[in-house]
Formats: C-alpha cells, structure tokens, sequence
C-alpha cells in the first residue's frame, strides 16, 4: 500500500456563520484550526460575544447534550447562542480573569496540585523527628529492640511494660478489673509498681500514666524464648508500644512505630493527609489549618480611657444599664475596691486585667428581685474578653457577626506560626526542611532547591521520590514559564489579581497535557510586566504546539503580532461595532488600514504630553514599609499629580500602595479595621481629606444593578418623568418608574 497522508476528512477550520449575540452583526468568520489565534478590536467591539458568548457557550451546550436526560436535569438546560451554525468545534475549555476562589483554604499550591506531590513526597520519605529533643526518630522491628535490650539491660532484673494509659485523667476502675480478670498482677502507676486489688481506682483528678507489668525477669541469653514472648504481648497490649524499667526506675522506650528513643513520644505513620492543612489528620487544633486566630482586640473593647465603666467606657458592654453583666462588675468593683465612676486611666492595670481578663476568685453577687427578695449567687468571673468570645463562638446570625467583628483582629496562630500544621507533621523532614518551609519559598527558589535534590536523598528515598520529583519540577517549570516565579505555593488564592489567577490555570492546563482541545482565553496579558510576555506567549505556543487551538481575546501588540492568525473585530464599539473588518496573518492585517492596524504600525500612537502638572507642592511620604518583600521602603508620593507604579510581576508594587498606603489612609479617614503591613511612620496625612479605592472586583452581583442604577442616573430620569404633566395629573411617584419595586415593575416577572 503506498504511503500517502490519509485525509481523514477532519475539518481544517472552525466556521462560525450568522452570529448575532449582543452587538454582533450577523456575522460568519472562520479560523485555522491548532493555531493561535488573537481576537482584537476596541473595548465594546464584539470580541467577548464572539470567543465566549459565541463559540464557548456553543462548545459547552454540546458537551452538556452527551450526557443522559437524567443527568441534565440537575445540571439545568444551557441556552442555544443566536448563531446559525458553529462546525469544526473542538471541546473548549475557557480560561477566564475570574479569581478562582474566595475560600481562604484555597492556595497556589493546592490549585496547582504541587502541593498534593509534596504531601507525597513528604508521606513516603521524609525523616522524623522527636518535637522534644529534635533527636532522629525510630521505628523497630522485635528483632533489633530485643538486640537493644541485650545490650542496654544484660544481665539485670527487668520489669517488661505495656502502657494503657498516657496522660490522662479518670479513676479506671472498670481498666484495673479488666487487667486483672485477664490474669495479671502487677500494674505501675506513675512510675509506682502496685499490686492489683479488687474495686481499685486511682484519684480521678488527676492525671495518670498506667502501665501493666507483662512480666518480670532478668535479661540473659538462656530465657531468650520467655523474653521474646513477653515482648510481642507487651506490644500487642501496648499497641506497639512498649517500656522497659530497671531497679533504679530507668525506663527505655521502644516501639515499631516512629519514637522518639529518649522520650517515648511516637507519631502516627505518615500519610498524605497527615501533611494536608484541611484535613482534621494534619490541621493545627489551634487555628483549625487557617494559620491565623481572632482575638479581642483590648483598644477596641476600651477605646476612650478616659470615660468610666458607668460612662461607656466598656464599648461591647455601653453606658450602665440594670443588666446582670452590671451587677457582677458592681461585685468586683466592691471585691477589689474600685470604683465603676472612676474614668478607665485611672483604675491602675492590675484592676483594668481583672476586668478583662478575669480573676479566679469567688465573687458574691447580689441581685434585687424587690425589696424583701434579695439573692447572693456566688460565681467566678472570666473577664470581658473571654465574654466576647464566646459571643463568637456562638453566634449564628450575621448582625451578630458585624457587631463581633468590631472587637477582634487577626492574629498569627500563636500555635504553629502562621504554618497551618500539627506540630508532629511539622517535625517530619527532608534534606532538613518541613514541608511549611518549602511552601513558604518563592517558586524560582523552590525551583532551585528540587534541582539537585536527589543528590541530598539516600537510596531509599531516591528509589521512592523519583516519579514524583518529576511531576514536581514540571508543574514548577510550568509556574515559571508563564512569569509567576515570584509566587510562594502558601499564598492564599483570594489575594492574586486576576491575572495570577488566570496564569495559573493556564499553567494547570499546560501540566494536563491535552491535545485537540480549544482553549479560549480572556487578555492573558493584563498586569503582567513586558519582561515576562515573552515567557506568556511561549507558554501559549507549547499549548499550541501540543495539537490544541488557543484563541486569545487580547489588545496586547506582541501578542497580535507573534499570532498565527489575526480577526479584528470592530469599527467602533457597541451598536457601531459588531462586523469583521479585518482578518489573516499579522502581516496582513498591518496592510488592513483598519484602527488597530494603525496604532501597529505607528500611524497612530497615544502623544506624550509636552507639559506636566504641577502638583501641589505637598507629599505623602511612607518611613520604611516592610511588608512581605518590601525592603525598608521609605517613598514620596507628590500630591496634585497623576502618579504611576509600576516595575515587575511580583516587585512588590500591590504591597506598598494596596495592602500598605491605603488601609493606613482608610483607617485614618474611616476607622476601617484592614491593618497595613508593618512600616515605620508615615507623613503628610493633613493634606488630604479622603481615599477611594478603585479595585477588579466586580461591583455587583446582583441582576437589577445596571450602569443608570449603579451611577445613581436612573434616579434622576424617574424625578424627570414624575414632572411630566400626565404623571403629575394621574399622582406618580418615583417608584411608579422604577423595575425594584412593586407598582412600578412588572409583575409577571418581577422586573
């Protein structure tokens, strides 16, 4: 048979004719297919109905209609774009500017699944070790701990020990006539060999350690088979735990699982969620795997010392009213001779604590049904911040919710420091650091640590972490490809822009290796410096380069020009755009004379202004900010002008101005509680008045806002038409025109 290229019949090209959604004018456009091609024309022009409104939405119906009947009804029906026909679709999949998630669990390194081969790499070869003494923890079969018994106790009287109880509180009757209806004697209590009786128990209040004497013998080579005996039932009653005590009461620990030899302490084995932050197997207790806490805030439940408890001077609690919460300050106020009229400043702090923070003393507190009915309750006082958080704790509705806030801040967990981890996962290591530590550095230095990792590993772990540590350093490499080294895999996903976000689940998708797949993307381009577009663009051509089509909605001029395949949609926006008016090569399109080709090829370009303002002639200047990489900063911002930040992807622009400059100015201004990043002082407050931040975020969600209502317009075209002598006459109010409300909405569909 001769060796001709079969043509399968695939189509060459996706077709799109007669798309008519939004501002679209009946349009029909094609484009090759397993390229990229840039979409691009003015803001309004069409090019979002086109890629998402047209092609997306036709993809994504398609794929919705291969499932049952009985599936689609719990996915609810997608609608049919106003297109007569879309042909040469691949399956599509869009990625858009939405930040993907607000869940504060949610982090870099979960959304690019580094984080889950981590957690792998860390279950399966990390060493442990012992959060006490840091010393190198072991797991041992019977056969070494009976070699280390040799050698620690030969020839010495033993006691064998199987522990039941570590630690912990209670009588344990019922545990001791358990012991000994199994038939032993002796059991040791607090390092106290006793013999068991019948009804014994031990004080329940306090806290015991509870072991039983499995047996008792001297350690020699002749009762080789007894020792061995004692020590698997000592193990299988200690749960693989077992002690060993001499005469002089010096015990040895050992266990087939991980232990610390000095101690006694053991870990769990180590699985994947045992590394995981949203597990309850891996979470700190503390904070619950979030790495921060909520704790009362003493200015805000005191903010003015110089009014008196009477006076308000406690903010949850207000000015004096017959309240019980009254009566017992009243009781202190009498116990440690104070007085509730003095102002706040001058109680003294050894007073000012016990009212926040409670004292453990009796407190008698009278309470006044009537005259001839007076009740004394004894009580203990836990102080005012322990009242506001177990507010908190209970709270259900949001009212609640908003008043609690006012007197809480944040606060690095005081447990794992910000780690998110119990502290025995923290203690499990490879090449000597924790797997908080690897999340805590920035990719590029991550990148440059999983390099030559292996050489750091012995045989064992290398023959485990090998197909790992490639699955690892391509995802990193994919991160690096699209311009994101500067990320760390801890940070959260609710503070990257929209462009971060986008980038890495472009990355994802490159990691996910798909082919005859199209992918539609929305300005990828956007925030990102010119340094790393280069890296962006290459990353998009190793997708397109793997057999997928790659559309890009963009006004970037690299990206317009590096394209394999150009549609300009336009002339002008809204109802005037709508139409092709250009399409091909980048080398034809700069011929086109179209708009955008004019800005290309310098016909047209943004002037340069010749003059600059002014300003002013104040500032605004921030002392030393240093927050996340922010090297003791110290910047002039001259007032009256228009000022640009700018530098590269992750340089720190958004932690001096947005998480630095602007919660200072609006707590000044508004009292907001957002805290700025650490800086020294700022200067220059008094020239201005106010702050406005204008930010991505979407400004509403709900389906009656539109821009007249939004801009406060719409209100002033109601009062117009309330003037119109027909209305005048008939007695309308405003509401008669407005969609919200009823009257004036219809009623069919609620406006």
């Amino acid at each position: 048979m001769s060796e001709k290229n079969i043509d399968l019949g695939e189509q060459k090209d996706v077709e799109v004719y007669g798309a008519r959604v939004h501002n679209l004018k009946n349009i029909d456009v094609s484009f090759p297919r397993n390229k990229l091609v840039v979409i691009t024309g003015l803001s309004g022009s069409g090019k979002s109905s086109l890629a998402f409104d047209t092609i997306y939405a036709e993809g994504q119906r398609r794929y919705m209609e291969t499932f049952s009947a009985y599936s689609r009804q719990f996915m609810g029906g997608m609608e049919r774009p106003d297109v007569d026909k879309v042909s040469g679709l691949s399956p599509v999949i869009a990625i858009e500017q939405k930040t993907t998630s607000k869940n504060p669990r949610s982090t870099v390194g979960t959304i690019t699944e580094i984080y889950d081969f981590m957690r792998l790499l860390f279950a399966r070869t990390a060493d442990a070790f012992s959060y006490n003494t840091g010393e190198k923890m072991e797991r041992m079969s019977e056969d070494q701990i009976l070699k280390n018994i040799y050698k620690k106790f030969d020839t010495m009287p033993v006691n064998i020990l199987a522990p039941v109880v570590k630690g912990r509180k209670g009588h344990y009757r019922e545990l001791f006539e358990q012991i000994r209806k199994q038939g032993y004697v002796k059991v040791r209590i607090d390092g106290e060999i006793k013999d068991i009786t019948a009804k014994m128990q031990v004080d329940r209040y306090k806290i015991h350690d509870i072991e039983i004497v499995v047996d008792r013998l001297i350690v020699d080579e002749k009762d080789h088979k007894r020792l061995l005996d004692s020590i698997q039932t000592a193990m299988r009653l200690g749960k693989g735990i077992i002690k060993i005590s001499d005469k002089d009461n010096n015990v040895a620990h050992f266990s087939k699982f991980l232990m610390c030899p000095t101690t006694g302490i053991s870990y769990d084995e180590p699985q994947p969620n045992s590394f995981s932050f949203n597990s309850p197997y891996g979470a700190c207790e503390r904070c619950d795997g979030l790495g921060y806490i909520f704790v009362v805030d003493k200015e805000s439940v005191m903010p003015n010392l110089k009014l008196s408890i009477i006076n308000g001077g406690l903010a949850p609690l207000g000015e004096y009213r017959d309240v019980w919460m009254f009566q017992v300050l009243k009781a202190l106020a009498k116990k440690y001779n104070f007085s509730l009229s003095t102002p706040l400043e001058k109680l003294g702090d050894e007073n000012i604590d016990i009212i926040l923070n409670g004292t453990h003393e009796l407190l008698s507190v009278a309470v006044e049904y009537n005259k001839w009915n007076v009740q004394n309750y004894q009580i203990t006082f836990d102080g005012i911040i322990k009242l506001l958080e177990e507010q908190q704790d209970k709270r259900s509705d949001t009212e609640n919710a908003n008043d609690m806030d006012t007197f809480r801040k944040l606060k690095t967990c005081p447990e794992c420091h910000g780690a998110r981890l119990k502290k025995e996962s923290l203690h499990f290591k490879v090449d000597g650091k924790n797997i908080s530590e690897l999340a805590m550095l920035d990719i590029l230095s991550l990148q440059t640590w999983f390099t030559d990792v292996e050489e750091r590993l012995n045989e064992r772990q290398n023959v485990i972490a090998k197909e790992i540590l490639k699955e690892i350093r391509a995802r990193i490499g994919f991160l690096t490809d699209v311009g994101l080294t500067y990320l760390a895999l801890d940070r959260t996903a609710r503070t990257l822009s929209g462009g971060e976000a986008q980038r890495i689940r472009l990355a994802t998708q490159i990691g996910s290796q798909l082919m005859n797949v199209m992918y539609i993307l929305d300005e990828p381009s956007i925030g990102l410096h010119q340094r790393d577009n280069e890296r962006l663009i290459g990353a998009l051509k190793n997708l397109r380069d793997l057999g997928n089509t790659v559309l890009v909605v963009e006004h970037d001029k690299d990206m317009i020009l590096e394209a394999d395949h150009v549609i300009d949609v336009g002339p002008a926006a809204g109802v005037h755009g709508g139409q092709i008016v250009a399409q091909g090569t980048p080398a034809e399109i700069l011929k086109s004379g179209t708009l955008t080709a004019s800005y290309l090829n310098g016909e047209k370009g943004i002037i340069v202004p010749k003059k600059r303002r002014k300003g002013n002639g104040h500032k605004l200047s921030i002392i030393k900010a240093t927050g996340h990489n922010l090297k003791s900063v110290s910047v002039d911002f001259p007032l009256g002008k228009f000022i640009a930040v700018t530098g590269v992807s992750g340089s720190g622009k958004s932690s001096l101005i947005t998480e630095t400059l602007y919660p200072i100015l609006n707590h000044h201004f508004f009292r907001a509680k957002k805290h700025p990043l650490p800086y020294e002082k700022i200067n220059g407050l008094k020239e201005i008045d106010k702050v406005i931040e204008i930010d991505q975020a979407p400004i509403g969600r709900t389906p009656r806002s539109n821009p007249s209502t939004y801009t406060g317009v719409f209100s002033d075209i109601r009062n117009l038409f309330v003037l119109l002598p027909e209305a005048k006459i008939r007695g309308y109010k405003p509401g008669r025109f407005s969609f919200n409300v009823k009257g004036g909405r219809c009623e069919t569909c609620q406006g």
